[in-house]
């Protein structure tokens, strides 16, 4: 053993106290610390349970969108009353006894890591707030509204790992709010790589090379435990699609501009709706309640035109379209962003995830529609049109949340479309690109303004 403090420092490597050696044995010395290893399985265990409880919310979301669906189809008109009067219950509940649950749980995200006291993490993404988030949104997938779960997801994988190491001793959880984060992507979408690229490119802004080895481990777990309860499933299926590689750009470049144009006005309407409604509901009695009974009349209505596809997820549509090659009605993807706008600035919570990969797939039928008279095309083909839903449906998300390589990685892992690798990363860079260009800030990080 060390008799000195110079002695440690004889053995100390360039890269500090941490890696101070034993000189016989060649181990770190920080690796006999409890510390070290406690920090390693709470990020180990918090990743298991994360894995654990996002499978059963996910098992859940699907049992509630389902149970909707039956009661559109044997009772319209009582499905279009249960969402206009579920919007006002939820909002109204939320936002007197649970404010920071509202909206998608990423802000929320983002909002705990600036801060450094635990009392205000614990408002933000402690066990009630988050907790209520998770019934919320199961209750407004059972009332049609255009909500996803994968936002709730993340704020519930960052509790969890929140409340392990809070409870666990640990001083700087900013690191566990990251990983959980992180694996709560992976664990919702079965999608490990992005939910790494994620907390990197979206959460953190910036690689912090101290955890990341960690952010990997709790990845896995997540998604290991995910696929052992769900399958190894693609979110929307495989798709391999034979195209030539200039056509393909040629799409690309188009659905970049347009889906772009798209994400891009629902991030500027979302925010703006959010500062009228401050600026209305201060000191109102009825804008707290006209309010959100007026986006579930939205809602219910763009539902009615679309015949479901505009509630919930509309995940179905979605992945029926792409397999099959047939776009949808022109109307389905601006109904289906309005209808998502309407979720979302009520102050009901739900995440943005799904609706915004569905809405990049109904504006799709928008984009085709002059491709298709262009001579030099020849036509569209089926694998053209699938080509195309996938590449808008990339591109809208990149240009909503502005992390284009997260979007590229999230979208390829759902469909293992590796004939259009370049395709996609010039899409989701033109859609992102556009967005930044016209708006001030990341929509996320824009909202995590207001906690």
């Amino acid at each position: 053993m060390f008799h000195s403090v110079g002695n440690i420092e004889k053995y100390r490597t360039a890269k500090g106290p941490l890696m101070t050696r034993f000189p016989r044995s060649g181990i770190p010395r920080h690796w006999l610390a409890m510390a070290f290893w406690r920090r390693k399985m709470i990020f180990l265990v918090g990743a298991g349970l994360i894995g654990i409880v996002s499978t059963g919310f996910a098992l859940g979301a699907d049992k509630a969108t389902h149970l909707f669906d039956m009661l559109r189809d044997e009772h319209p008109v009582l499905a279009f009353a249960l969402t206009c009067l579920s919007f006002v219950a939820a909002a109204v509940a939320t936002a007197r006894w649970f404010p920071a649950a509202k909206g998608s749980g990423i802000p929320q995200v983002i909002a705990a890591r600036r801060y450094e006291d635990r009392t205000t993490r614990a408002k933000l993404i402690g066990g009630g707030t988050t907790l209520w988030k998770v019934f919320l949104t199961l209750l407004g997938l059972l009332c049609g509204a255009s909500i996803g779960r994968e936002g709730p997801t993340v704020q519930l994988g960052a509790c969890i790992m929140f409340l392990l190491g809070s409870h666990l001793g640990l001083r700087k959880p900013q690191g566990l709010v990251l990983a959980g984060a992180a694996a709560g992507i992976a664990a919702a979408f079965n999608t490990p790589l992005a939910g790494i690229m994620f907390a990197i490119e979206e959460m953190a802004k910036s690689y912090e090379k101290r955890i990341s080895g960690l952010i990997i481990a709790a990845v896995v777990v997540a998604g290991a435990i995910s696929v052992t309860f769900l399958g190894n499933y693609k979110y929307f299926g495989n798709t391999q699609i034979a195209i030539g590689f200039s056509r393909a750009m040629i799409f690309a470049m188009v659905c970049g501009v347009v889906a772009g144009l798209g994400g891009t006005l629902f991030s500027f309407l979302l925010l703006a709706s959010g500062r009228l409604y401050r600026h209305f509901s201060s000191g109102s009695k009825w804008v707290p309640y006209a309010f959100p009974a007026a986006c579930g009349l939205v809602v219910a209505t763009a539902g009615l035109l679309t015949h479901g596809y505009a509630n919930g997820t509309g995940y179905e549509q979605a992945k029926l379209a792409l397999e099959s090659g047939q776009t949808m009605p022109l109307w389905y993807g601006p109904l289906k962003l309005l209808a998502t706008l309407a979720s979302s600035a009520s102050g009901l919570p739900g995440g943005l995830f799904s609706p915004s990969l569905s809405t990049g797939a109904g504006l799709a039928s928008i984009i085709g529609l002059p491709l298709a008279d262009i001579p030099v095309l020849g036509g569209l083909s089926p694998d053209d049109l699938r080509s195309i839903i996938l590449l808008a449906t990339a591109a809208y998300f990149a240009a909503v949340v502005q992390s284009p390589l997260t979007a590229f990685v999230i979208v390829t892992e759902m469909t293992v479309s590796n004939t259009l690798l370049v395709p996609l990363l010039t899409a989701t860079f033109i859609g992102a690109g556009v967005s930044a260009g016209l708006t001030r800030e990341p929509l996320y990080h824009a909202l995590s303004r207001q906690f």
